[in-house]
């Protein structure tokens, strides 16, 4: 029984495994931000763009 402890306690391809999962959610959630971030930026953006060409006059000239 020792001799399985030792050698479970010194594997460590386990701990690969969790560094990669930490870091894919790291990842993910950054992506999340982000997109999150963006999306609210571009739909301001087209609201304004919306807005401004809804007050043009399309037979006048400026």
């Amino acid at each position: 029984m020792m001799k399985f402890l030792n050698k479970f306690r010194k594997d460590e391809d386990g701990a690969v495994t969790v560094d990669w999962v930490v870091l894919t959610a790291a990842v993910v959630a950054l992506a999340g931000v982000a997109y999150g971030a963006i999306s609210d930026g571009a739909g301001a953006l087209s609201t304004s763009t919306g807005s401004f060409i809804e007050g043009k006059d399309p037979g006048a000239t400026e």
